[in-house]
This record gives C-alpha cells, sequence and structure tokens, in this order.
C-alpha cells in the first residue's frame, strides 16, 4: 500500500493511525479518505436545501449557507475527536422544516426565537449527555429493535434515493412509479425524464462496481453518473429547468467568497421565549424529541452496520457521539442554522469502509472547503447520489437475517413494526417509537413484563403521550 504514503508521507501516516486506532479498527488512510469523500458527496445536497427551507422564516439564505458548512464541520470535528467514530453531522431535514414552516411560517413567532429553543436544546442534551441519560436510552432500547431499526433505516434512505432521482413520485396512490410517457407528452423529458434514466444507469454502474468489489465504488458510481449528467447536458439532452427546480449541471465556477454570516449570528430572542414561556416550551420539546430519537436511531443503525455494537448491542463511544451531536447543535444555533444531528448517510462512508474518525475528519474538511467552492458542491444533482443511497439501503437491509422470525416472534414482531414505520411514515423517531410502544405492549400482554427493561416502559409511556397531545 504505497498510495497513503504518496498522499501523507509514511510518517504522518503512522501518526494518524495511532491517534485514529486505524489498524485496531481494521482501516488504513485510504480506505477512511474515500469513506469521507463518499459521505460528503451524499450529504451536499444539505447545502442548498437547508438554505432555501431557512430562507423561508425570513432569514439570509447566504449566511445560512455559511452557517451550515460552519456547523458541520465543527460537529463532524467533534465527533472525530470525542468519539472517534465515522459519523458526519449537518442541519438535520425535517428539524429545518418544523423550524421554518411550523414555528415562524405556522405559529407566528420570529426565526430569531425558533434559534433560541434551537440553542437551548443543545443545551440540555449537552447536560443529558454528560449525565448518562441519552447513554441509558441508547442501551436500553433491546437488541431485536436495534437490529430493525437498521433494516428500517436502509428501507429509509432507499426511499429517499428514490423520491430524490424522481423514480418514485406522488400519485392517486400516494406513491407511483415516474411516467416517461407523461413525461413526454408535458415537454418534461429534457429535464426531469432524462434524469430518472440517469438515475436508473448510476443505480445499474454503482451496483455493478458493488458486486465486482471495487474499493469506492459507491463514489465512483456517483462522479460518473454526475459526469453523464453533464454530458447530456452538453449534447442537449438535458436542458436546465431552474423554475422546476433542475438546476445545471455544470459549475458555475471553481471559487468563490463564503458569504457573511453577521446576519444570524447569535441572533436569539429570549425576550419572546420568557414571554410566552408555554408556547416556547412546546417547540423545544418538539425539538428535543424528534432530535433525540433521530439521532439515537441513525447511531444505532450505522454502528450495526459496521459490527460497533458489543455482545450486550452497546456502543462503547456513544456519549462521546452524543455529545458530539450536541455541541453540533449549540454551534449552529449561535451560527445561525437549526438543529444539527448525525446524518442517515453517514451509512454510504461506512459501506466503504469507513470505521474511524478519519472519515469524519474529510467529510467535515470538505464542508470547510465548500465555503470556498461552492459552485462545484452545489453543482452535484440529487439524481447522481441517489443511487448511493439505494445501494446502502441495500447494504443495511441485508442485516434483516439476524432477526429470529420463526422461533421468537414477541421479538420479531415489534422489529418488523419499527422497519416499516420509518420508510412510510418517513421518520426514524416514529419508527422507533412504534417499534418501543408494541414491544412493551406485547411483552406485557404475553406475561413477560419483567424481562424487559424498566426504561422501556417509560419511553413507551411518553410515546404515548406524544402521541395524545402533540
Amino acid at each position: 500500500m504505497t498510495y497513503p504514503y504518496l498522499i501523507l508521507g509514511k510518517e504522518r501516516e503512522e501518526t494518524m493511525d495511532k491517534f485514529f486506532k486505524l489498524t485496531e479498527k481494521g482501516t488504513n488512510v485510504r480506505t477512511e479518505l474515500i469513506a469521507g469523500v463518499t459521505t460528503f458527496m451524499t450529504m451536499a445536497y444539505i447545502l442548498a436545501v437547508n438554505p432555501s427551507i431557512l430562507s423561508a422564516s425570513g432569514m439570509d439564505s447566504g449566511a445560512v449557507f455559511t452557517a451550515t458548512a460552519l456547523a458541520s464541520a465543527l460537529a463532524s470535528f467533534a465527533m472525530a475527536l470525542l468519539a472517534n467514530l465515522p459519523f458526519v453531522l449537518s442541519a438535520g431535514l425535517g428539524l429545518n422544516a418544523y423550524f421554518a414552516y411550523t414555528i415562524v411560517l405556522g405559529m407566528g413567532y420570529t426565526w430569531q426565537l425558533a434559534l433560541t429553543a434551537v440553542l437551548c436544546e443543545g443545551i440540555i442534551f449537552i447536560i443529558l449527555s454528560l449525565t448518562n441519560i441519552r447513554e441509558a436510552i441508547f442501551n436500553a432500547i433491546p437488541q431485536s429493535l436495534k437490529i430493525g431499526v437498521s433494516v428500517g433505516i436502509g428501507l429509509f434512505i432507499c426511499f429517499i434515493g428514490l423520491q430524490n432521482a424522481h423514480i418514485c413520485v406522488g400519485g392517486s396512490t400516494l406513491v407511483t412509479v415516474f411516467s416517461f410517457s407523461g413525461s413526454l407528452k408535458e415537454g418534461t423529458f429534457n429535464y426531469e425524464g432524462i434524469t430518472v434514466v440517469l438515475a436508473l444507469l448510476g443505480i445499474l454502474i454503482t451496483a455493478f462496481l458493488v458486486v465486482k468489489g471495487v474499493k469506492g465504488g459507491i463514489l465512483i458510481g456517483i462522479l460518473v453518473t454526475w459526469l453523464l449528467g453533464i454530458l447530456c447536458q452538453l449534447l442537449g439532452l438535458y436542458v436546465p429547468n431552474p423554475d422546476a427546480g433542475f438546476y445545471s449541471l455544470i459549475p458555475s465556477g471553481v471559487v468563490s467568497a463564503p458569504a457573511s454570516i453577521a446576519p444570524t449570528l447569535f441572533k436569539f430572542d429570549f425576550g419572546t421565549a420568557i414571554a410566552h414561556p408555554l408556547d416556547f416550551f412546546a417547540m423545544l420539546f418538539a425539538f428535543l424529541f424528534v432530535d433525540l430519537f433521530d439521532t439515537l436511531g441513525t447511531l444505532i443503525g450505522c454502528a450495526s452496520k459496521a459490527d460497533m455494537l458489543d455482545e450486550e448491542g452497546h456502543l462503547p463511544e456513544i456519549r462521546g457521539a452524543l455529545l458530539a451531536d450536541s455541541i453540533g447543535t449549540v454551534a449552529g444555533s449561535c451560527l445561525g442554522t437549526s438543529t444539527i444531528t448525525t446524518f442517515v448517510e453517514s451509512s454510504s462512508g461506512i459501506a466503504e469502509g469507513g470505521r474511524t474518525g478519519l472519515t469524519s475528519i474529510v467529510a467535515g474538511g470538505l464542508f470547510a472547503l465548500s465555503l470556498f467552492f461552492s459552485p462545484i458542491f452545489l453543482a452535484i444533482p440529487s439524481f447522481a447520489t441517489a443511487p448511493a443511497l439505494i445501494i446502502v439501503g441495500f447494504m443495511m437491509m441485508q442485516q434483516v437475517t439476524r432477526i429470529n422470525w420463526d422461533n421468537d416472534l414477541i421479538e420479531a414482531i415489534p422489529a418488523y413494526i419499527t422497519i416499516f414505520a420509518m420508510p412510510f411514515l418517513y421518520s426514524i423517531s416514529e419508527g422507533i417509537a412504534f417499534g418501543m410502544i408494541s414491544y412493551a405492549a406485547l411483552h406485557i400482554a404475553a406475561g413477560k413484563a419483567k424481562k424487559v427493561n424498566p426504561l422501556v416502559y417509560v419511553l413507551a409511556v411518553l410515546f404515548v403521550l406524544k402521541y395524545i397531545f402533540m
């Protein structure tokens, strides 16, 4: 293996090996570099999506872009240094929509108040992480549900990929397959239909590379699909239509100056929070609840995929991971973005062999670089990253065989409920909620209540109360 030495020099590689325990975890610098780049490529869309969503609340989109990139980098670095895990963080989807569309546009509060709620959420989570409460919740989740969470996330990110590629679209049956004939009749084929074709080709290309065991196959699949798209644009087969959300695949430049972060930096509103304590607590609780179980679900799923859980289903570095997540949220709120959380797309880097914090360092470094090379990163189309999510979904699905489907139905049925709830309800946290409630209820009904960790019942009750009152 000479390639890593050419990049870093033998001495530096040995230092990194010792610091990140690369050999101990069965990886090397080259693998971690590829894993970090792959994870970033599948997450880069958040740099375009988050400013678009939060700007609806009145926030400056340029400042949000800068805040998102900086917070993602800082949180990912924290994950590497505090937990040495290959998880990458950024502004959570769903939480940013709740921020903009529910709190600001729906409830009529300012985005400054919403940022204040995010800050308080992050501070509370830091306290919970230091006092082992979040770790205890993670460890209380039964092993069968942890496997179910991993499999459910696999289906969930596959569904996200299918939607991003427009292979799966809305219809009279809620979801249906994209219609090529309809696209030709409506005149949308040269910007939407062709990207669906490219995404399907990307899935086949990525699958072929994975089958052949090509190192970095998922990343290569993203790049090849993107290059095919650029070729189609140059040949006139793909015609950008910004009004419909289909932009040029060719970067508008290479280097750009970062937008000022001043419009969102430390813009909190504690006065309104004190004046309306009940409303503020409601929005704070929503942020807390969704972030807590989204993060736990992602950590469980990705750690299971990478075989990082011990024999009891615990993640040894869980405290550092949860603390990094909390620190990211506090930093993000100060900079001017919504809740920072561990991204499920981290599984794409794990699928490439990423096992240490070096993967997070690489991805975080690319987030920082994106401040100066935003034209390149923002040109990566969703149809190019969608195949990666779909193939990674397949890889995470493989763990379904670890569930005892025949001889332990009281464990298997809650796992099954967890699995289908995540993609069908479009939420990791809802999948965990349904799984925990069914797990507790079935064990009580079967007279096996004493075999269950008491914290499972506490969580199940809290989930039920959440559905009643929220």
